[in-house]
């Protein structure tokens, strides 16, 4: 497994208690990167992901209501709230290739999420992937 899918991991994790939990997702990083054997770019990696999400999570979660309006965020399950917080995250702000992206929330999904998660992820970041290409081929 390399160094930014276990970035990904780790950061996901602290994400998913610091929802749930309320602890801070940034110490509870620190806390998992002790357990990890991750390079200082994964580290890095993993920082900017939990910094970055948990700062834009709003945003975040107005996109993912925007494409999913029959299920409101705060009641997703905070698996699939956080998969889709760092996929989004990754899209936007760190122009992962999408179909990167996709397939590594879709991996994440299918590792921590319920029987169905990956294909609600999967649904989702399809609708946001359709929405970015419709808008870059609306734009002049």
């Amino acid at each position: 497994m390399g160094q930014r899918r276990r970035a990904r991991i780790a950061a996901f994790q602290a994400l998913f208690e610091g929802d749930s939990s309320g602890h801070d997702p940034v110490e509870v990083l620190e806390r998992l990167l002790t357990e990890r054997s991750l390079n200082e770019e994964g580290k890095a990696f993993a920082f900017e992901l939990v910094r970055g999400v948990w700062r834009e999570r709003e945003g975040l979660d107005r996109t993912i209501g925007s494409v999913a309006p029959n299920w409101p965020v705060e009641q997703l399950a905070a698996v699939d709230r956080n998969i889709l917080r760092v996929a989004l995250y990754e899209l936007y702000e760190l122009k992962t290739p999408m179909k990167a992206a996709i397939n590594e929330a879709v991996e994440l999904a299918k590792t921590y999420g319920s029987d169905n998660s990956f294909r609600f992820v999967n649904g989702v970041l399809g609708a946001v992937a359709t929405q970015i290409q419709t808008t870059s081929v609306a734009a002049p």
